[in-house]
């Protein structure tokens, strides 16, 4: 049977029709409506529509991912940044809208299974992935199912805070979550901009501060090491509690090449033990991992 799967983001809505092996048989997308929940149903009921012509026979099940979580408690979402999504109860509107059974989890949670799946966590057991982009989340994979969490909020490793904080993270810059020092504030696009900013009075985008590292600016430099470092940390924490195979990571900094020799070359001093076995690598299916991942939960 044939999978559609649905992308929820803050500015464009995706799907994408999967054969049973993985091979792609198309995706449509559409622009996701401002503010306006009702609009967002409507979108995505027009958008599977289009999608269930490419993917004959009708998939009998739709998998979503999401921004935010489904609360256990009230079937509400929570934790969304797309606000208009909080306290409504996306998943059980979504079935009724569709006409069928709707999977649904965080978008997070998509990409990492997309990348368990067939993608760079293939054959692994335990996959963690990290979405390290405009904000920082993550999702965990485990024997090829999400791991959701009786909290619903399972590898949201971007709202602890940063790990054996040195000198340069104290005191930590407020998170709009109402905490202060959170990983995501430092290892964010935002976040590596705005401490590069601060630190030297230099407003530089994220991938020109990698480029002026590149060619030899000191400061520059320095900044990326530190970035590395402070990843290297909150990824230890993160082998030291769930100890997974592979870290799969995704978002804009995840292009950054350096790191995926420079966090590896630090976090054994970090990870209890010294030894460290768990392999930090790019994903493959890039920007598609989400809307992939979302297919894949039917199968969940």
């Amino acid at each position: 049977m044939n999978r559609v799967g649905v992308d929820l983001g803050g500015t464009k809505i995706e799907a994408v029709a999967l054969m049973p092996d993985g091979a792609e048989l198309g995706r449509q997308r559409v622009p996701t409506p401002s503010g306006d929940y009702r609009q967002i149903i409507e979108a995505i009921v027009a958008l599977v529509a289009r999608v269930d012509e490419i993917a004959t026979p009708t998939a009998e099940m739709v998998g979503i991912g999401t921004p935010g979580a489904i609360s256990p408690v009230s079937g509400v979402i929570k934790n969304s940044n797309s606000t208009v999504l909080n306290g409504r109860p996306l998943h059980r509107d979504l079935a009724r809208a569709l006409g069928r059974p709707v999977a649904m989890r965080n978008d997070a949670d998509c990409f990492a299974l997309s990348e368990a799946r067939d993608g760079a966590g293939a054959g692994a057991a335990v996959v963690m992935g990290v979405i390290i982009g405009t904000g920082v989340g993550g999702g965990i994979v485990v024997d090829g199912k999400t791991l959701s969490g009786p909290n619903g909020v399972a590898g949201e490793w971007g709202h602890n805070q940063l790990p054996w904080a040195q000198p340069p993270d104290l005191p930590g810059v407020p998170c709009y979550c109402g905490k202060r020092g959170c990983i995501e504030t430092f290892l964010s696009g935002p976040g590596f901009e705005r401490d590069f900013r601060e630190t030297t009075g230099r407003a530089l985008s994220a991938p020109q501060i990698v480029e002026e590292a590149r060619s030899g600016d000191v400061e520059a430099n320095i900044a990326l090491h530190l970035y590395a470092d402070r990843l290297a940390r909150a990824l230890a924490s993160i082998i030291n509690v769930l100890d997974p195979d592979v870290v799969v990571a995704g978002g804009g900094m995840s292009n950054v090449t350096e790191i995926y020799e420079l966090v590896p070359q630090r976090w054994s001093t970090y990870v209890f033990g010294n030894e460290v076995s768990t392999r930090l690598v790019p994903n493959v299916h890039g920007d598609s991992s989400g809307v992939r991942g979302a297919a894949w939960l039917v199968e969940e």
